[in-house]
């Protein structure tokens, strides 16, 4: 994986820029080795959040050699009131001085999305402890979505045991997505995949193949698929699509020998959540897939969550990951 096209991709366009990232998960020995292995590469420059203290401890248990790592402490650190101040202005009337206060001392993940948000930072990672809500609700609420996004979304990129790459969305948001949500997340991901170096070709997937099928759930992805025409008219992409007919050329041969596409999709968007979820972990468990992220897509600034289950390569990664899309706007 630390070779696939993707993360070499991502180290190019971040070498030498030394970009801030921030954990705010400071007391999880994963966190703590990743930015350490990032603090001595000089790659990315990790900022970990918490008590110094308890992360020292943290530390020493798991043989961990600090170093220079930076550490801020929230309840101590001198840019508390400027980002207390900002955070009352991004809630617009939604939250008072004392709100914020609260709010950034009792979650370290909030204070990471204001430290992004002020520019102190230029991407955060969390996730490993708490959960996907944990990581997003602060972004949403803070940086909010790009001009054009009514949501944000997720994705994960498939790594196949022979090194080819898969796009696979929305497998972390939204648990339902409407006609236009589900052609904003297409649009979205292509631009994700670009950002990684491929050439988008979009499938939006159901369990009907060009009206092999009727139902309200079919007739959601064939208005998707108008609509995400219409947002970008240029965009290979196509729909309603079984998976076999959006990936395997003589299925597609059968099935949509009209598509431009099919046979040939590298970016595959679910129709819920569920399928998502459920199709990743299948490519992953039975197909040998890595699956790395899920990687936010949508925001105004990157902020990416992680599984609970990852490992500090996994961190490591997603970190690089983050790195880059703060370089390239079109892929957060």
């Amino acid at each position: 994986m630390a070779n696939s096209s993707i993360l070499e991709s991502a180290r190019e366009a971040i070498e030498g820029k030394n970009l801030k990232i921030v954990f705010p998960e400071g007391n999880d020995s994963r966190i703590l080795e990743a930015a350490i292995r990032h603090n001595e590469e000089g790659l990315i420059h990790p900022i970990i959040l918490g008590d110094k203290g308890e992360i020292q401890k943290v530390a020493n248990e798991n043989n961990l050699k600090l170093g220079k790592l930076e550490i801020i402490d929230p309840n101590y650190d001198e840019s508390f009131d400027k980002l207390a101040d900002l955070f009352v202005e991004a809630r617009k009337g939604k939250a008072t001085k004392m709100d914020a206060e609260y709010m950034l001392k009792k979650d370290h993940n909030y204070y990471g999305v204001m430290m992004v948000k002020a520019g102190i930072a230029d991407g955060m990672v969390s996730g490993a402890v708490g959960t996907t809500g944990d990581t997003i609700r602060p972004a949403l609420q803070l940086i909010k979505t790009k001009p054009g996004v009514s949501r944000a979304s997720g994705v994960m990129v498939m790594i196949g045991p022979n090194g080819e790459q898969l796009v696979f969305a929305d497998t972390a948001v939204n648990i339902t997505l409407e006609s236009q949500e589900m052609a904003e997340v297409a649009v979205e991901s292509a631009e994700t995949a670009r950002g990684f170096g491929m050439d988008p070709r979009v499938a939006l997937l159901s369990f009907s193949t060009k009206g092999s099928a009727r139902h309200d759930l079919v007739d959601k992805v064939s208005k998707a698929t108008r609509k995400a025409h219409e947002l970008n008219p240029d965009l290979p992409l196509d729909g309603e699509l079984q998976f076999d007919a959006a990936i395997d050329p003589a299925t597609a041969k059968n099935k949509a020998p009209k598509s431009d596409v099919a046979g040939t999709a590298n970016v595959f968007i679910f129709p819920d959540l569920q399928a998502g979820n459920i199709g990743y972990k299948i490519a992953q468990r039975l197909g040998g897939y890595k699956a790395l992220g899920p990687i936010l897509q949508g925001l105004n600034a990157p902020v990416n969550d992680l599984s609970r289950g990852c490992s500090a390569q996994d961190v490591y990664e997603i970190a690089i990951i983050t790195a880059s899309q703060s370089v390239d706007k079109s892929i957060s």
